[in-house]
């Protein structure tokens, strides 16, 4: 059950660094939120492996920072990549044709 409530806090705050971060119209409204949600649960996940109790508080201060720095890191790596990767499209698309 603390799955469930991690992994919605986890997308909750990456959904408010969707909102922070510029560059937001290069991608979708839920792609860094489901991020966010993902990271947190696989860290959630891993601190239980590593032997963390439920009930700790580190497990959760480690999966609520861990989770959203993951979304924030996609989401202010994504823009340029996208920008990049449309200049490039738009040069091959406006490339004279050859008739053959």
């Amino acid at each position: 059950m603390e799955l469930l409530f991690v992994v919605v806090i986890g997308a909750s705050l990456s959904l408010g660094i969707r909102y922070l971060v510029p560059g937001r119209h290069t991608h979708g409204v839920l792609l860094v939120p489901s991020i966010g949600a993902a990271a947190t649960a696989v860290v959630w996940v891993g601190c239980v492996w590593l032997g963390l109790p439920f009930d700790g508080g580190w497990i959760w201060l480690i999966a609520l920072v861990l989770g959203p720095l993951t979304s924030l890191a996609l989401a202010l790596a994504l823009p340029k990549r996208r920008e990049a990767a449309d200049a490039a499209l738009l040069s091959q698309l406006m490339k004279p044709r050859v008739a053959a």
